[in-house]
Order: C-alpha cells, then sequence, then structure tokens
C-alpha cells in the first residue's frame, strides 16, 4: 500500500495511490458507502498514532479496489495532485557513516557500532518544497537516505524480529552544512536548519518492500546522478540499526530513523560539489519514491 497526503482546497487529505491514480480515502468512503468499516483515519499522522489504524486504511483500500468500476471516476492522474508532506515525524533518528563507501570516502575508519544523532523537526519540508540556504553557510550538502517509518511501540527487540516494528518506508535528504559541521565538531547545527530534511512523497507499508537490504537509491543534482547504490551495502542493516537503537531509546509510532548515505556526497567530490541557488535536488529509491526539491539561498 502507497499512502500520501494530498493537498487540496479542504486541506490535506489522506491519500492512496493506486493503480489507476491517487485516490482520496475520505471521498471514496462516501461514495462507496464504506462508513460500516468505522471512521477513516483524517491523516497517516493520525493513521500511525492509532493501533492497528494502518490495518483499517488497508482496509477501506482493499474495499475501494474491489468496485473497479467506480474507482475510475474517484482517481485522479498524479501530476495534476499536489502532494505534501506524507505526516510530521514525532523524531528523526539519523545514522551517521552507515555505508562503507561513504565512511572511506570521508576518510574514516568503519564504525564498530551505529553512530546516531538527531535532526530536529524545525528541519521537515515535504516535496516540493524549497531546501532553503542560509547565509552564513556556502557549504550546504545533499544526502540521500532511506527512512524507516516505526508502526508501534518498540524496546528492547531483537535483530529478528525488529521489522516487524515497521509501518513502511519512506525517503529523506539529510541536507548538511558542512562548514558548520566543521567549525561546530559535532553535527545537531549543521543538521538542523530550517528545510534541511526533506521528506516524502510516499509512506510506503511493509509489505511493499520485501528486503530493505536490497533497493537502488540514487541522488541527482540537476538531472546528474551524483550518488548511485545499493541499501546493500549498508554497514548496519534496518534490523540491526532498529534492535540497535530500541535497546535503551524506546521508538513510538511516526518516529523515523534515516539510515545513513552512500558514496557521492558533495564535500567527498574533486571537486566539491555544493547546492546552490536554483538547484533541484531528487532522491530516487526503488520501491519507495522520487522525493524533488528546488533550492533557493535565504534572502
Amino acid at each position: 500500500m502507497i499512502l500520501l497526503t494530498m493537498m487540496g482546497p479542504q486541506g490535506p487529505q489522506l491519500a492512496a495511490k493506486v493503480p489507476s491514480g491517487i485516490l482520496v480515502l475520505a471521498d471514496a468512503a462516501q461514495v462507496l458507502h464504506l462508513q460500516d468499516q468505522g471512521p477513516i483515519p483524517e491523516s497517516l499522522g493520525a493513521a500511525l498514532a492509532e493501533p492497528g489504524g494502518l490495518d483499517r486504511v488497508a482496509q477501506y483500500v482493499a474495499g475501494v479496489l474491489r468496485q473497479a468500476e467506480a474507482l475510475k471516476g474517484l482517481t485522479r492522474p498524479e501530476e495534476e495532485v499536489r502532494i505534501g508532506l506524507p505526516f510530521m515525524p514525532r523524531n528523526i533518528i539519523c545514522v551517521g557513516l552507515n555505508y562503507a563507501d561513504h565512511a572511506r570516502e570521508s576518510g574514516v575508519d568503519l564504525p564498530e557500532r551505529p553512530i546516531l544523532f538527531a535532526k530536529l523537526l524545525n528541519s521537515v519540508i515535504g516535496p516540493g518544497e524549497s531546501i532553503v540556504l542560509p547565509p552564513e553557510s556556502a557549504e550546504v550538502d545533499y544526502e540521500a537516505e532511506l527512512a524507516v517509518v516505526i508502526g508501534r511501540h518498540c524496546r528492547r527487540v531483537r535483530p529478528e524480529e525488529a521489522l516487524d516494528y515497521v509501518a513502511g518506508y519512506t525517503c529523506i535528504n539529510d541536507v548538511s552544512a558542512r562548514d558548520f559541521q566543521l567549525s561546530d565538531r559535532q553535527w545537531v547545527r549543521g543538521k538542523s536548519q530550517d528545510t534541511f530534511a526533506p521528506i516524502g512523497p510516499y509512506l510506503v507499508t511493509r509489505d511493499e518492500v520485501p528486503d530493505p537490504q536490497d533497493l537502488d537509491i540514487r541522488c541527482l543534482v540537476n538531472g546528474d546522478p551524483l550518488q548511485d547504490s545499493n541499501t546493500r551495502q549498508m554497514i548496519f542493516s534496518v534490523k540491526d540499526l532498529i534492535s540497535f537503537i530500541s535497546q535503551g531509546m524506546t521508538l513510538e509510532p511516526g518516529d523515523v530513523i534515516a539510515t545513513g548515505t552512500p558514496h557521492g556526497v558533495g564535500f567527498a567530490r574533486e571537486p566539491k560539489v555544493y547546492l546552490q541557488d536554483g538547484d533541484e535536488v531528487v532522491v530516487e529509491i526503488e520501491r519507495v519514491g522520487r522525493l524533488v526539491n528546488p533550492v533557493r539561498r535565504d534572502a
């Protein structure tokens, strides 16, 4: 199931991507008289927070898909839809240096355990929104990453059961001011500037991604593929990350784990490539989606 937030005249609306286009679930429930299944969650965030909420959404979508004729009049082409931030995360927990090739290009040894840091929620934006370059930084970099969305209370889980706690996956761009990182000697300010965490466009549920360790991942700037790798190159797998984090930090529905970026980031290239006013940045992850954001310099 591929879920999203559609921005319309009535505000944000929970929607699903189905074979014929984008389906607003509240509209479908009203037209097809699906109210006997109970009220549909008003948003993707509400569906994540409600125990069994995503399961109820899946029942709605399945009920609509069984009515093929009615479905034709209910969907609209994706190119005619404005897609917003799928949901506001509860927390964003990031993993640094989690691809061996990225650690090597950064000139550091492979970590013995996951390196964790956080992005603050002021940094979150949705697809199509602008990454804003702060005037104090001349070295803003891109980082394509697979984001894992937690679906239920998760504490001290074993790696072999960790994927059972995943609601789904989305794309995240861990935008980073490298000069801030270097001068501060830590990562919070450089990673948490306003607009430095584009997320979306979809929440792709766990059943749509059989193996999160076999997904092609790319970042393109102005159409030029600067990162091109696969999640199999991670040092610590998704299940190992969830288990490691949950040993002392309880994860709750709506928490996001950004699982690290592969090689090809701007600061490690020769010549260096930093984001500029007017650029377009695309994060593409197989089975998960394509996240597009323009770049502009703060006035």
